[in-house]
Protein backbone atom coordinates (compact mmCIF):
# COMPACT_ATOMS: atom_id res chain seq x y z
CA UNK A 1 0.00 0.00 0.00
CA UNK A 2 1.55 3.32 -0.43
CA UNK A 3 0.78 7.53 -0.67
CA UNK A 4 1.59 10.04 -3.56
CA UNK A 5 1.44 13.77 -2.90
CA UNK A 6 1.63 16.84 -4.94
CA UNK A 7 1.96 20.54 -3.90
CA UNK A 8 1.52 23.16 -7.29
CA UNK A 9 2.96 26.72 -7.30
CA UNK A 10 0.18 28.18 -5.30
CA UNK A 11 0.92 26.09 -2.50
CA UNK A 12 4.70 25.85 -2.09
CA UNK A 13 7.03 28.15 -0.36
CA UNK A 14 9.04 29.06 -3.48
CA UNK A 15 6.32 28.38 -6.07
CA UNK A 16 7.88 25.31 -7.29
CA UNK A 17 6.22 22.12 -7.74
CA UNK A 18 6.71 19.19 -4.67
CA UNK A 19 5.79 16.06 -5.30
CA UNK A 20 6.06 13.19 -2.54
CA UNK A 21 5.76 9.23 -2.62
CA UNK A 22 5.99 6.27 -0.21
CA UNK A 23 5.94 2.70 -1.71
CA UNK A 24 4.90 0.27 0.24
CA UNK A 25 5.57 -3.44 -0.36
CA UNK A 26 6.29 -6.64 0.91
CA UNK A 27 9.23 -6.06 3.89
CA UNK A 28 12.31 -8.17 2.10
CA UNK A 29 11.05 -6.72 -1.05
CA UNK A 30 14.30 -4.67 -1.46
CA UNK A 31 14.07 -0.81 -3.19
CA UNK A 32 16.06 0.18 -5.66
CA UNK A 33 17.15 3.52 -7.03
CA UNK A 34 19.30 3.84 -10.06
CA UNK A 35 19.30 5.81 -13.39
CA UNK A 36 19.25 5.12 -16.80
CA UNK A 37 20.42 7.34 -19.86
CA UNK A 38 18.38 8.83 -22.60
CA UNK A 39 18.73 6.21 -25.36
CA UNK A 40 18.13 5.68 -29.67
CA UNK A 41 16.36 2.66 -30.47
CA UNK A 42 16.33 1.08 -33.84
CA UNK A 43 13.18 1.07 -36.07
CA UNK A 44 11.11 -2.21 -35.03
CA UNK A 45 12.87 -2.58 -32.23
CA UNK A 46 10.67 -4.33 -28.71
CA UNK A 47 11.22 -3.26 -24.93
CA UNK A 48 10.68 -5.51 -22.49
CA UNK A 49 8.20 -5.13 -19.66
CA UNK A 50 8.12 -7.20 -16.39
CA UNK A 51 5.94 -9.61 -18.47
CA UNK A 52 5.26 -8.53 -22.05
CA UNK A 53 7.17 -7.12 -25.03
CA UNK A 54 5.57 -4.14 -26.57
CA UNK A 55 7.02 -1.96 -29.63
CA UNK A 56 9.74 0.38 -28.71
CA UNK A 57 9.73 4.03 -29.59
CA UNK A 58 12.21 5.72 -31.53
CA UNK A 59 14.17 7.82 -28.62
CA UNK A 60 13.73 7.17 -24.54
CA UNK A 61 14.51 10.43 -22.14
CA UNK A 62 16.91 10.17 -19.02
CA UNK A 63 15.22 8.30 -15.89
CA UNK A 64 15.43 8.11 -12.66
CA UNK A 65 13.62 4.80 -10.68
CA UNK A 66 12.81 4.09 -7.31
CA UNK A 67 11.34 0.11 -7.75
CA UNK A 68 10.51 -2.99 -6.01
CA UNK A 69 14.23 -4.95 -7.48
CA UNK A 70 12.49 -7.83 -9.57
CA UNK A 71 9.93 -5.22 -11.77
CA UNK A 72 11.03 -3.78 -14.70
CA UNK A 73 9.17 -0.62 -13.67
CA UNK A 74 8.58 1.74 -11.15
CA UNK A 75 6.69 2.38 -8.51
CA UNK A 76 7.83 6.52 -8.62
CA UNK A 77 10.54 8.15 -10.52
CA UNK A 78 11.28 11.51 -12.80
CA UNK A 79 12.65 11.82 -16.31
CA UNK A 80 14.91 14.69 -17.73
CA UNK A 81 12.27 17.09 -18.40
CA UNK A 82 11.44 17.10 -15.04
CA UNK A 83 8.43 14.97 -15.00
CA UNK A 84 7.66 13.01 -11.70
CA UNK A 85 4.89 9.94 -11.70
CA UNK A 86 3.66 7.67 -8.55
CA UNK A 87 1.61 4.51 -8.70
CA UNK A 88 -0.71 3.37 -6.25
CA UNK A 89 -2.87 -0.33 -6.21
CA UNK A 90 -6.52 0.17 -6.09
CA UNK A 91 -9.39 -2.26 -5.95
CA UNK A 92 -12.30 -2.51 -7.87
CA UNK A 93 -15.36 -4.37 -8.08
CA UNK A 94 -14.78 -5.49 -11.97
CA UNK A 95 -11.85 -8.64 -11.09
CA UNK A 96 -8.23 -7.75 -12.08
CA UNK A 97 -6.79 -9.55 -14.74
CA UNK A 98 -4.43 -12.51 -13.72
CA UNK A 99 -2.94 -12.69 -17.25
CA UNK A 100 0.47 -11.66 -17.79
CA UNK A 101 0.53 -8.65 -19.41
CA UNK A 102 1.56 -5.00 -18.69
CA UNK A 103 1.52 -3.59 -14.88
CA UNK A 104 0.78 -0.50 -13.27
CA UNK A 105 4.96 0.28 -12.62
CA UNK A 106 5.29 -0.88 -16.34
CA UNK A 107 3.05 2.35 -17.52
CA UNK A 108 4.78 4.47 -15.17
CA UNK A 109 8.31 3.81 -16.34
CA UNK A 110 6.85 3.70 -19.95
CA UNK A 111 5.51 7.23 -19.69
CA UNK A 112 8.59 8.24 -18.11
CA UNK A 113 10.88 7.39 -20.83
CA UNK A 114 8.84 8.73 -23.20
CA UNK A 115 7.12 12.05 -21.97
CA UNK A 116 8.02 15.79 -22.23
CA UNK A 117 5.77 16.99 -19.51
CA UNK A 118 2.81 16.09 -17.23
CA UNK A 119 0.07 16.07 -19.73
CA UNK A 120 1.75 14.37 -22.27
CA UNK A 121 2.43 11.66 -19.50
CA UNK A 122 -0.89 11.18 -19.29
CA UNK A 123 -1.78 10.68 -22.91
CA UNK A 124 0.54 7.89 -22.98
CA UNK A 125 -0.60 5.92 -20.45
CA UNK A 126 -4.14 6.40 -21.48
CA UNK A 127 -2.85 4.93 -24.65
CA UNK A 128 -0.99 2.56 -23.56
CA UNK A 129 -4.16 1.01 -21.05
CA UNK A 130 -6.35 1.66 -24.41
CA UNK A 131 -3.91 -0.53 -26.49
CA UNK A 132 -2.70 -3.23 -24.12
CA UNK A 133 -4.93 -2.82 -20.86
CA UNK A 134 -3.66 -4.01 -17.99
CA UNK A 135 -3.10 -7.14 -15.87
CA UNK A 136 -0.67 -9.86 -13.79
CA UNK A 137 1.07 -10.51 -10.26
CA UNK A 138 2.48 -7.77 -8.72
CA UNK A 139 3.09 -9.77 -5.42
CA UNK A 140 6.66 -10.59 -4.65
CA UNK A 141 5.98 -13.53 -2.21
CA UNK A 142 2.63 -13.95 -2.73
CA UNK A 143 -0.04 -12.99 -5.54
CA UNK A 144 -2.19 -9.46 -5.77
CA UNK A 145 -3.42 -8.33 -8.14
CA UNK A 146 -5.13 -5.26 -8.45
CA UNK A 147 -5.70 -1.72 -10.86
CA UNK A 148 -3.68 0.84 -11.16
CA UNK A 149 -4.41 4.78 -10.16
CA UNK A 150 -1.50 7.87 -10.88
CA UNK A 151 -0.68 11.61 -9.96
CA UNK A 152 1.67 12.80 -12.39
CA UNK A 153 3.36 15.98 -12.29
CA UNK A 154 5.79 18.11 -14.15
CA UNK A 155 7.21 22.04 -13.51
CA UNK A 156 3.99 23.87 -13.93
CA UNK A 157 0.87 21.04 -13.54
CA UNK A 158 -0.08 18.06 -12.03
CA UNK A 159 -2.94 15.30 -13.31
CA UNK A 160 -4.63 12.25 -11.15
CA UNK A 161 -4.79 9.44 -13.39
CA UNK A 162 -7.55 6.36 -12.25
CA UNK A 163 -8.12 3.38 -13.99
CA UNK A 164 -10.21 -0.08 -13.78
CA UNK A 165 -9.21 -2.38 -16.58
CA UNK A 166 -9.13 0.01 -19.74
CA UNK A 167 -11.35 2.50 -18.23
CA UNK A 168 -10.15 5.55 -16.86
CA UNK A 169 -10.86 9.25 -15.70
CA UNK A 170 -8.74 11.89 -14.96
CA UNK A 171 -8.83 15.10 -12.91
CA UNK A 172 -6.66 18.03 -12.99
CA UNK A 173 -5.15 19.08 -9.81
CA UNK A 174 -5.69 23.04 -8.96
CA UNK A 175 -3.34 23.52 -5.89
CA UNK A 176 -2.64 20.12 -3.52
CA UNK A 177 -3.43 16.44 -4.33
CA UNK A 178 -2.88 13.03 -2.70
CA UNK A 179 -4.02 9.29 -3.89
CA UNK A 180 -3.52 6.42 -2.06
CA UNK A 181 -5.19 2.96 -2.34
CA UNK A 182 -8.70 3.96 -3.12
CA UNK A 183 -10.70 5.10 -5.95
CA UNK A 184 -10.87 8.85 -5.43
CA UNK A 185 -12.04 10.95 -8.44
CA UNK A 186 -16.04 11.15 -7.65
CA UNK A 187 -18.53 12.95 -9.98
CA UNK A 188 -16.09 15.33 -11.28
CA UNK A 189 -13.32 14.50 -13.72
CA UNK A 190 -12.05 15.95 -16.62
CA UNK A 191 -11.71 13.65 -18.44
CA UNK A 192 -12.85 10.40 -18.89
CA UNK A 193 -12.93 7.15 -21.63
CA UNK A 194 -16.49 6.65 -23.18
CA UNK A 195 -17.35 3.88 -21.43
CA UNK A 196 -17.08 4.55 -17.91
CA UNK A 197 -20.36 5.52 -16.55
CA UNK A 198 -22.19 3.62 -19.35
CA UNK A 199 -20.64 0.47 -18.45
CA UNK A 200 -21.89 1.66 -14.64
CA UNK A 201 -25.14 2.08 -15.40
CA UNK A 202 -25.37 -1.49 -17.50
CA UNK A 203 -23.88 -3.35 -14.36
CA UNK A 204 -26.79 -1.47 -12.47
CA UNK A 205 -23.97 0.56 -10.27
CA UNK A 206 -26.18 3.76 -10.56
CA UNK A 207 -29.40 4.64 -12.15
CA UNK A 208 -27.78 7.03 -15.29
CA UNK A 209 -24.96 9.78 -16.00
CA UNK A 210 -26.36 12.40 -12.85
CA UNK A 211 -26.32 9.54 -10.70
CA UNK A 212 -22.61 8.42 -11.26
CA UNK A 213 -19.79 8.49 -9.19
CA UNK A 214 -16.88 6.59 -10.34
CA UNK A 215 -15.20 6.11 -6.97
CA UNK A 216 -18.72 4.77 -5.31
CA UNK A 217 -19.85 2.63 -8.70
CA UNK A 218 -16.28 0.98 -9.08
CA UNK A 219 -14.43 0.50 -5.89
CA UNK A 220 -14.31 -2.97 -4.26
CA UNK A 221 -15.47 -2.82 -0.79
CA UNK A 222 -13.42 -5.46 1.02
CA UNK A 223 -9.93 -4.51 -0.55
CA UNK A 224 -10.20 -0.73 -0.59
CA UNK A 225 -11.77 -0.90 3.18
CA UNK A 226 -8.82 -2.73 4.58
CA UNK A 227 -6.22 -1.20 2.36
CA UNK A 228 -7.69 1.60 4.68
CA UNK A 229 -6.70 3.73 1.67
CA UNK A 230 -9.34 6.71 1.85
CA UNK A 231 -8.14 6.97 6.00
CA UNK A 232 -4.34 8.09 4.60
CA UNK A 233 -5.42 10.02 1.98
CA UNK A 234 -8.00 12.02 3.81
CA UNK A 235 -4.95 12.53 6.29
CA UNK A 236 -2.68 13.49 3.96
CA UNK A 237 -4.96 15.91 2.43
CA UNK A 238 -5.64 17.55 5.37
CA UNK A 239 -2.06 17.64 6.31
CA UNK A 240 -1.53 19.37 2.63
CA UNK A 241 -4.25 22.21 2.85
CA UNK A 242 -2.89 23.11 6.64
CA UNK A 243 0.13 23.87 5.03
CA UNK A 244 -0.68 25.50 2.00
CA UNK A 245 1.10 28.09 1.14
CA UNK A 246 3.96 26.83 2.89
CA UNK A 247 4.64 23.48 1.73
CA UNK A 248 9.06 22.58 1.40
CA UNK A 249 10.84 19.81 0.72
CA UNK A 250 10.87 19.14 5.15
CA UNK A 251 6.93 19.35 4.72
CA UNK A 252 6.51 16.17 2.54
CA UNK A 253 9.00 14.29 4.45
CA UNK A 254 7.25 15.09 7.84
CA UNK A 255 4.21 13.82 5.99
CA UNK A 256 5.95 10.65 4.65
CA UNK A 257 6.59 10.08 8.09
CA UNK A 258 3.24 10.28 9.47
CA UNK A 259 1.92 7.71 11.43
CA UNK A 260 -0.84 8.72 13.64
CA UNK A 261 -1.16 12.16 14.62
CA UNK A 262 -3.63 11.67 17.44
CA UNK A 263 -2.18 9.06 19.05
CA UNK A 264 1.31 10.28 20.41
CA UNK A 265 1.50 6.50 22.04
CA UNK A 266 0.87 4.98 18.54
CA UNK A 267 3.09 1.62 17.89
CA UNK A 268 2.84 -0.69 14.85
CA UNK A 269 2.23 -3.61 16.81
CA UNK A 270 -0.99 -2.38 17.74
CA UNK A 271 -3.93 -4.48 15.83
CA UNK A 272 -4.07 -6.59 12.80
CA UNK A 273 -5.65 -3.83 10.88
CA UNK A 274 -5.26 -0.52 10.18
CA UNK A 275 -2.33 1.75 8.32
CA UNK A 276 -0.38 5.05 8.36
CA UNK A 277 1.25 6.58 5.79
CA UNK A 278 4.31 5.74 6.65
CA UNK A 279 3.39 2.13 6.97
CA UNK A 280 5.01 -0.43 9.22
CA UNK A 281 4.04 -4.26 8.67
CA UNK A 282 2.51 -6.17 10.97
CA UNK A 283 0.61 -9.46 11.46
CA UNK A 284 -2.27 -10.47 9.04
CA UNK A 285 -3.24 -9.41 5.14
CA UNK A 286 -3.86 -6.09 5.68
CA UNK A 287 -0.79 -5.39 7.38
CA UNK A 288 1.71 -7.46 5.12
CA UNK A 289 3.60 -4.42 3.49
CA UNK A 290 5.99 -1.78 4.81
CA UNK A 291 7.21 1.96 3.29
CA UNK A 292 10.04 -0.03 1.98
CA UNK A 293 11.64 3.53 -0.18
CA UNK A 294 10.58 7.19 -0.36
CA UNK A 295 11.23 9.61 -2.81
CA UNK A 296 10.68 13.69 -2.80
CA UNK A 297 11.21 15.77 -5.87
CA UNK A 298 11.60 19.65 -6.01
CA UNK A 299 10.85 20.30 -9.24
CA UNK A 300 11.87 24.23 -9.91
CA UNK A 301 11.93 25.87 -13.19
CA UNK A 302 15.10 25.20 -14.56
CA UNK A 303 16.40 22.27 -11.95
CA UNK A 304 15.00 18.99 -10.55
CA UNK A 305 16.41 17.79 -6.64
CA UNK A 306 14.84 14.62 -5.84
CA UNK A 307 15.53 13.73 -2.29
CA UNK A 308 15.25 9.49 -1.79
CA UNK A 309 15.94 7.53 0.72
CA UNK A 310 16.83 3.79 -0.60
CA UNK A 311 16.36 2.69 2.60
CA UNK A 312 12.90 1.25 4.63
CA UNK A 313 10.71 3.78 6.91
CA UNK A 314 11.20 7.13 6.45
CA UNK A 315 10.83 7.62 9.91
CA UNK A 316 14.20 5.93 10.21
CA UNK A 317 16.15 7.12 6.86
CA UNK A 318 17.62 9.83 5.66
CA UNK A 319 16.61 11.63 2.30
CA UNK A 320 19.62 11.99 0.39
CA UNK A 321 19.76 14.47 -2.76
CA UNK A 322 20.04 12.91 -6.35
CA UNK A 323 20.41 14.56 -9.38
CA UNK A 324 18.98 12.72 -12.85
CA UNK A 325 22.05 13.78 -14.87
CA UNK A 326 24.45 13.41 -12.27
CA UNK A 327 23.73 9.89 -10.79
CA UNK A 328 23.13 7.74 -8.20
CA UNK A 329 26.42 7.94 -6.35
CA UNK A 330 25.96 3.51 -5.11
CA UNK A 331 28.85 1.30 -6.13
CA UNK A 332 27.40 -1.55 -4.71
CA UNK A 333 25.13 -4.86 -5.83
CA UNK A 334 21.50 -4.30 -6.74
CA UNK A 335 19.43 -5.15 -3.61
CA UNK A 336 17.53 -8.64 -3.59
CA UNK A 337 14.67 -10.15 -1.44
CA UNK A 338 18.16 -11.57 1.25
CA UNK A 339 19.72 -9.52 3.66
CA UNK A 340 23.14 -8.18 2.05
CA UNK A 341 25.23 -6.28 4.11
CA UNK A 342 26.79 -4.77 0.92
CA UNK A 343 23.74 -2.93 0.02
CA UNK A 344 22.34 0.56 1.35
CA UNK A 345 18.75 -1.22 1.60
CA UNK A 346 19.75 -4.09 3.97
CA UNK A 347 22.88 -2.47 5.82
CA UNK A 348 20.18 0.45 6.92
CA UNK A 349 17.49 -2.03 7.44
CA UNK A 350 19.23 -3.74 10.66
CA UNK A 351 18.51 -0.27 12.30
CA UNK A 352 14.84 -0.26 11.04
CA UNK A 353 14.33 -3.80 12.45
CA UNK A 354 15.78 -2.90 15.93
CA UNK A 355 14.12 0.28 16.72
CA UNK A 356 10.79 -1.32 15.52
CA UNK A 357 11.59 -3.01 18.96
CA UNK A 358 10.23 0.31 20.13
CA UNK A 359 9.77 2.77 17.59
CA UNK A 360 8.45 5.66 19.89
CA UNK A 361 11.41 5.43 22.22
CA UNK A 362 13.83 4.67 19.39
CA UNK A 363 12.62 7.68 17.05
CA UNK A 364 13.08 10.19 20.62
CA UNK A 365 16.95 9.17 19.87
CA UNK A 366 17.75 10.27 16.68
CA UNK A 367 14.69 12.29 14.90
CA UNK A 368 16.13 15.74 15.88
CA UNK A 369 19.31 15.07 14.45
CA UNK A 370 17.86 13.12 11.57
CA UNK A 371 16.35 16.36 10.44
CA UNK A 372 18.81 18.53 11.65
CA UNK A 373 20.94 16.59 9.26
CA UNK A 374 18.20 16.91 6.28
CA UNK A 375 17.43 20.71 6.57
CA UNK A 376 21.81 21.12 5.95
CA UNK A 377 21.48 18.49 3.08
CA UNK A 378 18.45 21.08 1.71
CA UNK A 379 20.32 24.65 2.05
CA UNK A 380 23.69 22.81 0.40
CA UNK A 381 21.86 21.26 -2.07
CA UNK A 382 20.35 24.76 -3.09
CA UNK A 383 23.79 26.26 -3.63
CA UNK A 384 24.75 23.17 -5.95
CA UNK A 385 21.88 23.09 -7.97
CA UNK A 386 23.82 24.99 -10.85
CA UNK A 387 26.92 23.56 -9.99
CA UNK A 388 28.82 20.60 -12.81
CA UNK A 389 26.95 17.19 -12.56
CA UNK A 390 30.46 16.05 -11.23
CA UNK A 391 30.31 18.18 -8.22
CA UNK A 392 26.91 17.38 -7.66
CA UNK A 393 27.52 13.97 -7.58
CA UNK A 394 30.28 14.42 -5.06
CA UNK A 395 28.12 16.40 -3.13
CA UNK A 396 25.52 13.05 -3.22
CA UNK A 397 27.84 10.88 -2.35
CA UNK A 398 28.83 12.45 0.61
CA UNK A 399 25.32 12.63 1.88
CA UNK A 400 24.75 8.98 1.11
CA UNK A 401 28.16 8.08 3.13
CA UNK A 402 27.28 10.45 6.13
CA UNK A 403 23.91 8.96 6.08
CA UNK A 404 25.17 5.76 6.53
CA UNK A 405 27.79 6.74 9.42
CA UNK A 406 24.89 8.22 11.26
CA UNK A 407 22.92 4.62 11.13
CA UNK A 408 25.15 2.92 12.27
CA UNK A 409 25.88 5.63 15.40
CA UNK A 410 21.78 5.66 16.12
CA UNK A 411 21.74 1.60 15.60
CA UNK A 412 24.03 1.86 19.14
CA UNK A 413 21.61 3.91 20.53
CA UNK A 414 18.57 2.24 19.38
CA UNK A 415 19.79 -1.00 20.70
CA UNK A 416 20.41 0.41 24.42
CA UNK A 417 16.76 1.51 24.36
CA UNK A 418 14.08 -0.69 26.47
CA UNK A 419 12.42 -2.86 24.16
CA UNK A 420 8.53 -2.24 24.23
CA UNK A 421 6.04 -5.62 25.07
CA UNK A 422 4.86 -6.83 22.08
CA UNK A 423 1.59 -8.37 20.93
CA UNK A 424 2.56 -12.02 20.31
CA UNK A 425 0.91 -12.14 16.94
CA UNK A 426 3.15 -8.99 15.90
CA UNK A 427 6.71 -11.19 17.37
CA UNK A 428 5.11 -13.59 15.17
CA UNK A 429 5.09 -11.63 11.73
CA UNK A 430 8.09 -10.16 12.13
CA UNK A 431 9.99 -13.69 12.98
CA UNK A 432 8.61 -14.63 9.59
CA UNK A 433 9.66 -11.52 7.95
CA UNK A 434 13.56 -11.95 8.74
CA UNK A 435 12.84 -15.76 7.82
CA UNK A 436 11.86 -14.70 4.40
CA UNK A 437 14.88 -12.30 3.69
CA UNK A 438 17.47 -14.73 5.79
CA UNK A 439 18.10 -12.89 9.18
CA UNK A 440 17.71 -13.81 12.68
CA UNK A 441 15.13 -12.46 14.12
CA UNK A 442 15.83 -12.43 17.81
CA UNK A 443 19.38 -10.61 17.50
CA UNK A 444 20.02 -8.82 14.17
CA UNK A 445 24.01 -8.68 12.63
CA UNK A 446 25.77 -6.90 10.36
CA UNK A 447 28.01 -9.73 9.07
Amino acid sequence: MCDTLVALGKATADGSVIFAKNSDRDPAEAHHVLTLPAAVHPPGSQVQCTYISIPQVERTYAVLLAKPFWIWGAEMGANEHGVVIGNEAVFAKVPADKKPGLIGMDFLRLSLERSRDAYEALRTIIDLLEQFGQGGNCGFLHPLYYYNSFLIADRSEAWVLETVGKMWAAEKVRSVRSISNALTIGKQWDMASDDLVAYAVDQKWCRSKDDFDFARCYSDFLYTTFAHGRERQSCSTRLLHEAAGTITPQTMMAILRTHAPDDPDWSPDKGIIGASICMHAGFGPARGSQSVGSLVSHIQPESAIHWVTATSAPCTSVFKPVWLDAGIPLDEPQPTGKYDAQTTFWRHEILHREALRNLPAALAVFSAERDELEAGYIERALEYQHKPAEERLDFSRQCFEEGDQVRRRWLEKVRSVTPRRQRLLYRLAWRRFARDAGLRFKEYSED
